[in-house]
């Protein structure tokens, strides 16, 4: 669970409108999916251009 609040953690720095942010775990047998929900004119915020934010997060979230 503390994977979910890091990741909530840096969503939620890079949205001015933290409200409609939704952060869960998805366990499957051999996998963990984190997803986030945010707004569709948030999106490209999180993604970033070619998804380097995106990438970044994923990058902290799997080192710790």
């Amino acid at each position: 669970m503390e994977l979910v609040n890091l990741t909530e953690y840096l969503v939620k720095e890079l949205l001015p409108n933290v409200e409609n942010i939704s952060v869960k775990e998805i366990e499957s047998e051999n996998d963990k999916v984190i997803q986030v929900l945010v707004p569709s004119d948030s999106m490209s915020i999180v993604i970033g251009k070619g998804g380097s934010i995106a990438n970044s997060i994923r990058t902290i979230v799997q080192a710790s």
